[in-house]
């Protein structure tokens, strides 16, 4: 076994380590969507709550039906928009580095048990025409399952550095209004707040609306 594969074998378990142990301790979903409860079990691990927050921001990409958004908001509340950003987006880049290796060691079956079929049927064009460009408008766009896309992308002929860089700058503007969103909350900058709430509610839902309008562009684009 080579160092590569035996590094990647001991981080996946780490991650199931730290995910049967939210399981038993907490209630998982909840755990995800309960700010309180999920500030709470990070400081419970002061001076280390750091390194588990972006363990939680791993894992809730690795187990993919798992909200994001809550993690986003806690790290820009605990950490503020600037570090609260980069323990994110580490996290998050680990998680996609882990679901795209997942899914092309195990394949086919393994992405079919993770990512319902409606998802692998809308997004099996780019996995077939797999433009760097294209794939990195699928992150930047907001309302589309990214998770997931770690995972379809897996299943591709492309290379680990590309997908790593598209999905890290990909994510990297909704990471930030997360963040900084999280941030405004602690410090009570409501105005702000209001403001970036507005904004980001305007972009979401034109985006959720015209999503099947862009996907089926960038369909074309690819093709």
């Amino acid at each position: 076994m080579n160092r590569r594969l035996a590094f990647r074998i001991i981080f996946l378990f780490l991650i199931v380590f730290l995910l049967t142990y939210v399981f038993i301790h907490h209630d998982l979903y909840e755990f995800f969507v309960n700010k309180e409860k999920g500030i709470g079990f990070i400081n419970s691990f002061h001076p280390y709550d750091e390194i588990v927050f972006i363990l939680l921001q791993i894992m809730q990409v690795v187990a993919a039906p798992i909200p994001g958004e809550a993690t986003g908001l806690i790290g820009g509340y605990l950490y503020g928009p600037i570090l609260g950003t980069i323990y994110s987006t580490i996290g998050l880049t680990i998680g996609s580095w882990l679901a795209f290796i997942i899914a092309r060691f195990f394949g086919m079956p393994l992405v079919e048990k993770v990512v319902s079929s409606d998802v692998l049927k809308k997004f099996d064009h780019f996995m077939e025409h797999r433009g760097i460009l294209v794939s990195f408008l699928l992150f930047l766009i907001p309302g589309l399952p990214k998770d997931y896309l770690c995972y379809i992308m897996g299943l591709s002929h492309m290379k680990t550095w590309h997908f790593l860089t598209i999905s890290t700058v990909g994510r990297l503007l909704g990471t930030l209004m997360l963040t900084i969103t999280g941030s405004c909350v602690r410090n009570g900058q409501y105005r702000a707040l209001f403001i970036l709430v507005g904004v980001s509610s305007i972009v979401f839902v034109a985006a959720y609306f015209y999503r099947d309008k862009l996907l089926e562009k960038l369909k074309k684009k690819a093709a």
